[in-house]
């Protein structure tokens, strides 16, 4: 299977990934924690049916000591025991944030607040930049289909 457009190899994406992963630093060296930003970009590729960063991240996840019986679980933490009231918050965001076209008004002032009980602002802020960047790279990998299964962990840097 070969992708419809080679993300890496041309010049204009080129650039335009650069300035995305710069974004994303800014989140990854944040007070977000590195187990939360995780599951957050699994939950939201899962339902992007991103399968390029499903694999990515899931594979990263793991090599930073998560679980598999949490990573096996974030499609059905709703009914799941493994996640904490911080986690399950922050996986309400990114689904609502992640599902925008599909509620009218976005997402609601419940979830929001029920995050805001567990993270300070540099935190939500760094939760709300995390939502946009994974759904933006989901959206650049399912439309040029970009295949999954040969990510190594760490292979982007």
């Amino acid at each position: 299977m070969d992708a419809r457009l080679n993300l890496f190899g041309n010049p204009l994406l080129g650039t335009f990934l650069k300035h995305i992963n710069s974004a994303g630093k800014a989140v990854t060296g944040s007070a977000l924690p590195a187990a939360t930003q995780e599951l957050v970009k699994l939950r939201a590729s899962q339902i992007n049916g991103c399968g390029f960063c499903t694999d990515m991240h899931t594979k990263d996840a793991a090599k930073a000591g998560e679980t598999s019986t949490r990573l096996n679980l974030v499609a059905v933490w709703r009914e799941s025991t493994v996640f904490t009231d911080a986690e399950r918050a922050a996986l309400e965001l990114a689904e609502q944030g992640t599902r925008i076209a599909d509620a009218a008004g976005g997402v609601t002032d419940e979830a929001w607040a029920n995050a805001a009980k567990h993270y300070d602002e540099e935190q939500l802020a760094a939760l709300v930049a995390i939502i946009a960047i994974i759904n933006t790279y989901n959206r650049l990998n399912v439309i040029v289909q970009q295949p999954a299964g040969d990510y190594q962990p760490g292979q982007f840097g």
